[in-house]
């Protein structure tokens, strides 16, 4: 269900397509999978629907990546969702969704990396190419992820305790050091890059032990890189994360990859409660996310930063 009450159904969707998108109508539909924000719909063999359910944002972050990421995808090295329609509010449906390609392959956090060096020479290509001065109109604010670091110190130990009691974390002062590390690095001087903003492993895909493409552009905005260069140490194998720093361009300062290190641990403490959730059956959990979650952490705790 959506906020608006209204059940998904792929006799929905194809409704929807045939009021405003009748050439697209007649291909197969069938549910492809439930996100935080959208639905996922399979459109035949290479497209798909995505229409927001679960929050009221997701409005605004489908427009988002209607208006962006077709003009960011011809330079990306990995498959993206491209958007090619977009579907307006209406009777039948009173939010607006769009039609985009479909990208094959397994979220991560279901078949994780294992090419541990291929991946990293791969990832690093993507966001190097991907990491380029935004025009100035784009969003700065990332839903809390374009301040400086240190503003998430409060939220970083409730998480960290709450975590803690769930007996999560076995040493809690060990990530609490990678954090405070983290929080006190120089803020990011540089110009507002372009960044995917949510590179969790439920949105990387793999095939053959490596990564073939990046979904969900929703949260696109600009700012410091260190919020994807995290994706060193919460997507990667262990041992992977040197090679990636030395492939991407331009190789990282000692800062940069200190602030990395803390978008690292907030996606990692995420990670844990939504897969703690998912464990014990609550609301909004998701088992999937707690393995990537603990080894993330892991890593980090068994790790410098250069």
């Amino acid at each position: 269900m959506t906020h608006t009450g209204i059940e998904i159904t792929a006799e929905l969707v194809r409704d929807l397509l045939r009021d405003q998108h009748p050439d697209l109508a007649d291909r197969p539909v069938r549910l492809g999978a439930r996100g935080w924000d959208n639905q996922l719909w399979r459109l035949g063999d290479d497209l798909a629907v995505r229409l927001p359910w679960a929050t009221e944002s997701a409005d605004a972050l489908l427009r988002k990546e209607h208006t962006w990421l077709p003009s960011l995808a011809p330079r990306l090295p990995l498959p993206v969702p491209v958007p090619q329609r977009l579907g307006e509010p209406s009777a039948r449906f009173p939010r607006p969704w769009i039609v985009t390609t479909w990208v094959p392959g397994e979220p991560a956090d279901r078949a994780p990396v294992t090419r541990a060096a291929e991946a990293a020479t791969t990832l690093a290509a993507f966001l190097t190419a991907l990491h380029q001065p935004a025009p100035e109109e784009v969003d700065t604010a990332g839903r809390g992820r374009g301040g400086p670091l240190a503003d998430s110190s409060r939220w970083v130990a409730q998480q960290l305790a709450s975590a803690t009691e769930l007996g999560l974390i076995p040493d809690p002062d060990a990530v609490r050091a990678v954090w405070e590390d983290a929080a006190a690095a120089p803020d990011w001087a540089g110009p507002a890059l372009w960044l995917h903003g949510d590179l969790h492993p439920a949105n990387i895909l793999t095939a053959d032990g490596t990564i073939c493409g990046v979904i969900d552009f929703g949260d696109l905005f600009a700012g410091d890189p260190a919020v994807d260069l995290a994706a060193a140490w919460t997507l990667l194998p262990d041992g992977a994360a040197d090679r990636f720093h030395d492939a991407y361009q331009p190789t990282p300062d000692a800062a940069t990859l200190r602030r990395a290190r803390g978008w690292a641990v907030i996606r990692a403490l995420v990670g844990l409660h939504v897969g703690d959730a998912g464990v014990h059956g609550r609301p909004g959990g998701k088992p999937t996310w707690g393995p990537p979650a603990h080894a993330a952490l892991q890593r980090l705790i068994a790790t410098t930063h250069r």
